[in-house]
């Protein structure tokens, strides 16, 4: 583009541009062969109303050309929330509005994402059917609004879907299935569920069990990702409007009514059976995050009572002479300050007793280790790990009497971690001992 015709796109100077179309009248022609850039698009950027009318007027065709970036002039209004220029390009054409830019955004996805209201109400009312359009990635100017947390475009556009009957949209997937609710309870945003699900009452056309590709509802979402701030707040309100987990909904038989579900959940037969865990009925994300509660739980306790052993520990030395050995034969046996009483009086059950609590406190970590194997900062994650493991055993070792300190030294090195590779074999060979008799038993069912 000639620099002064940007100049003059640039500052909105009409007077420049006529000057300048005097000097060349085929200067605007000429773009389309030099440069992927037109005036509309740097006036539109700038914001200069009057000299986006006065180019329109010369060139129409303009408007719909794009720039280097894949957006017409449209999409720069749009996101910038010019509205006047907004309106004089739809003047040229309503359906300006629709235009697929780069991505496949609209200029309607560039002012919900940016939360130019005015923008959106302006387009919507001008042309309804582009709230159904989306993006490459299936996402509708609502997905967008609530993404980027722009609350008073979605407000808006949740008031104008209604108004226009297009509450379809409402329920709309991304790609990866998630409905604008789905959004919504992931990133925690209160007023915006509420707009949604609306005043205690459920829209008929809102789904809020839709099930999203990770075979989540929105409820699933909110309780999956725990947050502090506004939890039970959403959770009343899903609820309110009928919204269950996803468990519930594939487990729940259609002939039964959910008063009788219900009532059986609340009055199990069999309290034993019914807390039992159930492959299908209970979550994995549920039955990994108790695990992991009770083998820190472990953790912790096996910890403690590897510190403070049984009997506790002396708190003085007695009965010995610097070397630790007696003075004297009548007089009891010698002991040191910071040694176990367990173990000066019994080394044998001592050994017991630390081999038993090494073996729980290394298949805990083990255990911590394996259900947050894919966490981020897993590196720190194992340092600690291993620092914890590191200090229990020179912790148990420097209370264990002289007579034990080796036997100590070897239990709680080698044992528990012998312990953690036998697990899995043991697992495997069980699995194995219980499989063949039942496969033997159906084959011989099968040929007789």
């Amino acid at each position: 583009m000639d620099f002064r015709l940007f100049e003059a796109s640039q500052t909105g100077d009409n007077q420049l541009l006529h000057q300048l179309l005097a000097e060349n009248p085929l200067l605007l022609h000429d773009l389309a062969l030099t440069s992927t850039e037109n005036p509309l698009h740097v006036a539109s950027f700038a914001g200069h109303v009057e000299f986006v009318k006065e180019i329109v007027k010369l060139k129409p065709a303009f408007v719909l050309e794009m720039n280097q970036d894949g957006f017409g002039p449209m999409h720069i209004a749009s996101a910038n929330g010019y509205l006047e220029i907004v309106r004089e390009l739809l003047r040229v054409d309503p359906r300006l509005c629709r235009m697929n830019g780069r991505d496949g955004w609209t200029p309607l996805h560039c002012a919900a994402a940016k939360g130019r209201a005015d923008v959106v109400g302006e387009m919507v009312l001008t042309c309804p059917e582009s709230v159904e359009d989306v993006t490459l990635q299936g996402e509708t100017s609502l997905h967008l609004a609530v993404k980027n947390c722009q609350f008073e475009a979605v407000k808006l556009l949740v008031e104008l879907v209604r108004e226009l009957r297009k509450v379809n949209v409402l329920n709309m997937k991304d790609k990866h299935g998630n409905s604008v609710l789905h959004l919504a309870t992931w990133k925690k945003l209160h007023e915006v569920v509420e707009w949604l699900v609306g005043n205690g009452t459920t829209p008929s056309a809102l789904e809020v069990n839709i099930v999203n590709q990770g075979g989540l509802t929105p409820l699933d979402l909110l309780l999956v990702f725990p947050s502090e701030a506004g939890d039970r707040e959403i959770e009343e309100i899903l609820r309110s409007a009928g919204a269950s987990r996803a468990q519930d909904i594939n487990h729940t038989p259609s002939h039964c009514p959910m008063e009788t579900n219900t009532l059986q959940l609340q009055q199990p037969k069999n309290l034993m059976e019914y807390f039992k865990f159930k492959k299908g009925r209970d979550s994995p994300s549920d039955a990994r995050t108790a695990l992991l509660v009770i083998s820190v739980l472990v953790a912790t306790a096996t910890f403690q009572v590897g510190l403070s052993p049984p009997n506790g520990i002396w708190q003085d030395s007695s009965g010995s002479n610097n070397n630790g050995a007696g003075s004297g034969s009548n007089e009891p046996a010698a002991h040191l300050a910071g040694k176990s009483i367990m173990g000066s009086n019994n080394a044998v059950a001592f050994v017991f007793f630390v081999a038993f609590n090494s073996i729980g406190f290394s298949l805990s970590l083990y255990m911590i280790n394996v259900l947050t194997s894919n966490f981020p900062l897993q590196l720190e994650l194992q340092i600690c790990i291993v620092a914890v493991y590191c200090t229990y055993n020179f912790a148990v070792t420097s209370i264990a009497p002289d007579n034990t300190k080796l036997i100590i030294i070897v239990v709680t090195s080698v044992l528990p971690t012998l312990v953690s590779l036998a697990v899995p074999c043991a697992r495997q060979l069980i699995m194995i001992r219980v499989r063949e008799p039942v496969l033997n038993w159906t084959r011989r069912f099968i040929l007789q």
